[in-house]
Formats: C-alpha cells, structure tokens, sequence
C-alpha cells in the first residue's frame, strides 16, 4: 500500500486554489456568496481540479433562503441620520426608502420583553401608511413585522428591550424569504426610545430576499471500506460582503489540495471530501446533506467513521485551534455542546502532529457553529482545526503562537477586505500539514476511535490552559441573528 505522508501537499498548491478563489471573487462581484455567480465559479472551479485528479465529483443540488444587504440600511429623523451602529437590517427584510411619521404601538419604551406588536389587536389604533416602532419581545420579529404590514405600516422599527444586556442594536431575522415586502430594520434601545415621541422618520433598506439554489461537492477515493468511511469538509462559500478567502477559501483548498495529492492513493478506509454550500446562512449545506442521507440512505451515514472539519485555518493574527472533543476545556457553561464518543481520539490526533513537530496547540469549544454540527447532531465523531475569527487573542496566545495580543485573529472577518493579503501563508502551510497527517492516520487506520484515542491520549498528555480559545464567531446564519 502507498502511504502519502503530509509533506505531500506542496504550499504553492493551496496558494494556487487561493488566488483562482480570489479571481473567481474579483469577477463577480467581490464575492463567492452561495446562489451568486461567485459561488457557481468556485463549485465549477473544484470540480474541474477533481475531475483532473482522477475523482468522479458528485454536485448535489438544493433550494435555500437567500437573503443580500445591497446597501447598509438607514433611519434618519429630525435631519439627523442614526449612527450605523444603532441601526441593523432584519434578515429577510423588504427593501425600499420610506419617509413617514412613526407611531409608536403597544410600547412606553420602559425596559422591558415586551407584547409590542404580537396581536393584530395592537394595532387597532394604527395609522395606515405609518411607520410602525416596535418593542422587541415575547414573539417572532416576523409576527411583529405581519402585523404591522397587515395594518398598513410603511416601515416596521424595532428596538430592543433594554433590560441589562439587551441595550445594543436588533440583529434578527424574520425567519424566510418573502415573510414581508416593507423594510424592517432592528434599533438599539437608546434608539428606539428616542423615536418614542413621533415625528417624521426616513428608512432607507436595499436587499435582495428569495429562495435560490445551490451546490455541494462531493468527491469519493475508489479505494477502502465504505463501512468506515473518512469524511473530510469545509464551507466553499463566502459571506455576501466579501471574497472569503480566509473564511473559507482557506479550508477549502487546504481540502482540495489533500484530495489532489490522495488521488490514486490506496487507503483502508473510503475517504469522502466534501465541500458545502450555504454555509454562511446557516450550515445549510452540511445539514442538507446529512438530511439526505438520513432520509434516503441510512446506511449511509451510519458509514461514516468520523467527520473532519477545517473552517478558517489560515487566520493572519492566528490560534493553532482544535475542536476540544474530550470537554476538557470548555463544557456547556461555555456554550459547547456534547462531543461524540470518538471526538476525544481525534483531538489528540491533532495534538500529537503539532507537537511531533514542535508547534504549539490549544483548543476551541464544540460550539456547532461551523459544519460539524449536523454530523455531532447524529453521534458522529467530529474534530477539526480553527485558527480564529473575531475573538480577542490573549497575551499567553500570543507568547505561545505569536502575533499580536488584545486583537482579533481575524480583522477582517466576514468583510470585504478577506482577500488575499488577510491569509498568513506559514499558518496556512502548518494547519495544511496537519490535516492531511491527520486525514492519512485515520484514512489508513484499522484500530476503531476509542482504541486510538487511548493510545493517543498517554502520548500527548495534558494541553495547558491558556492555549484555548474561544471558537469560531457565528456565520451569517450563523451569525445567529435572533428570530425574536
């Protein structure tokens, strides 16, 4: 049998895929976006390298909600136009310029989850053609907005509620393309309350809302047994705001390079690469995926041994991150969720690479925000690498992997300036080397997970504390954006 070891996957052949990612982006748009034209080059673009590989690339299609901010949304009153700050579009928003006078509906601004706008009866007293202020509370930002529209609000504000840690901006969704046509637009408490006293209100919002279809990737090695299938991911998609280059043309090239240099390879175990869609508006593509297999073909999925994840593993203010699968370092006071028996052998996979070549390591929650999470929904052994997106490096972080403490890893996270120049090319090298090393351990493995992760365990001993973070911030919909 031939064995690839890491060495194998040649920096210069992710930094290739890197620029061809950042040209697709530069040619439409600024982005690679699921349902743009952007992401259709990227799939088109993978494709093409797995087919010259040698690999027969399966494009599973789906239908998602699409949801674009144009332009960043506005609320002027009193000639004065609200600091951006205090202002946030709702997901699934209408789009439009309004100018009206705002009437306040079942509030009096006191802090407070208010019932503001959750019964038609609230409105009895509206004035069609008003722009509605809303308090946030008790029901779904989209009942709120159906309310109002049903009323004939012009324009729906809501702000939040102003009890202790609920004072800054409204970021919510109203839950799915099409939920209304008047722009809704989230406020801050201060905001809000400010607007309680009427007067003429401009709101201003520009985006796009619709259901449109997208792709993942899917690629299978022609050797190993299927009944402990290898999965390997990462999101091919960006954030509509930028070319994602970091986040996440870096997982996957790394990904793409690895299957390169794999193809031909004899493993024991089949290996699946798979590249999903719609990541960045809610792991959309992963869940679909794993929906499928469980609705169609559940051996399948019962198949897959483990699931390898790597989302932003070339972050320019890096961590050198893996998924915490045994909790030791984080539980679910620190929002982490149960980790799959098998998780913990994976952790320590990666842990023993880094320090067989003399790198630190420290770890990141299990916090399913990345696609992992369909796959630990449904007990599979999961793990990863993660360099860091918008949390603040520590200064024990930055003695252990260098750069700079009391910044984000990723300053440009989720926005435009995630090109070429946010990548730290030796970062990317060294998360590369060490997925492939451990994509290679599990892919030619005969020992089952918790057998591995014994052995494992006693050679790589404790990891100290203050190596952990904090995890990967939410995309889009994972941004998590609020429903109420």
């Amino acid at each position: 049998m031939v064995v690839v070891t890491a060495a194998a996957v040649p920096p210069d052949k992710v930094l290739e895929h890197l620029e061809v990612f950042q040209a697709i982006a530069n040619a439409n748009n600024g982005n690679r976006a699921s349902g743009t034209s952007g992401y259709r080059g990227s799939v088109d673009y993978v494709v093409g390298r797995l087919r010259a590989a040698g690999y027969a690339p399966r494009v599973q299609d789906f239908t998602f909600p699409f949801f674009q901010e144009v332009a960043p949304a506005t609320v002027s009153a009193g000639g004065r136009q609200l600091a951006a700050e205090d202002v946030a579009v709702m997901t699934y928003s209408g789009s439009g310029t309004v100018t009206a006078p705002v009437q306040a509906v079942g509030t009096t601004g006191e802090p407070a989850a208010s019932t503001s706008g959750c019964a038609a009866e609230d409105f009895a007293d509206f004035v069609a053609g008003n722009i509605a202020l809303l308090q946030r509370g008790t029901c779904a930002f989209g009942v709120k907005a159906a309310n109002a529209a049903a009323a004939g609000a012009s324009a729906v504000l809501i702000f939040n509620t102003g009890l202790p840690g609920s004072e800054g901006v409204v970021a919510g969704t109203l839950g799915e393309p099409g939920a209304t046509t008047i722009p809704v637009v989230g406020l801050s408490y201060a905001a809000g309350k400010a607007l309680l006293g009427g007067g003429e209100v401009t709101v201003s919002t520009q985006t796009v809302s619709e259901s449109r279809e997208t792709f993942n990737v899917l690629a299978e090695t022609r050797t190993g047994t299927p009944e402990r299938t290898v999965m390997v991911g990462a999101h091919l998609d960006s954030v509509p705001e930028g070319p994602g280059i970091n986040d996440n043309a870096s997982g996957s090239a790394g990904i793409l390079a690895i299957a390169e240099a794999l193809a031909g390879t004899e493993t024991a175990n089949a290996l699946r690469f798979a590249w999903w869609g719609a990541e960045e508006f809610g792991l959309l593509g992963s869940r679909h995926y794993v929906a499928d297999l469980k609705a169609n073909d559940a051996a399948a999925l019962e198949n897959v041994a483990l699931y390898l994840n790597f989302d932003m593993i070339g972050s320019p203010n890096h961590g050198r991150f893996v998924y915490d699968g045994d909790a030791s370092a984080f539980g679910p006071e620190d929002g982490s969720v149960p980790a799959p028996a098998g998780s913990a052998a994976i952790e320590a996979a990666f842990h023993e690479h880094f320090g067989s070549v003399g790198l630190a390591s420290g770890e990141t929650e299990f916090s399913g925000r990345s696609d992992y999470g369909p796959f630990i929904a449904e007990g599979i052994a999961s793990g990863g690498l993660f360099t860091g997106a918008e949390g603040i490096k520590t200064v024990e972080q930055a003695a252990l992997f260098g750069g700079r403490a009391g910044i984000g890893y990723d300053f440009c996270y989720h926005a435009r300036c995630d090109d070429l120049s946010n990548i730290d090319l030796r970062t990317l090298d060294e998360m590369t080397d060490a997925a492939s090393a451990v994509v290679l351990r599990f892919a030619n493995s005969t020992l089952d997970l918790e057998e591995e992760g014994r052995r494992l365990r006693t050679a790589v001993g404790p990891i100290p504390a203050a190596t952990v973070d904090q995890g990967h911030g939410p995309s889009n919909a994972a941004e998590e954006k609020q429903s109420q």
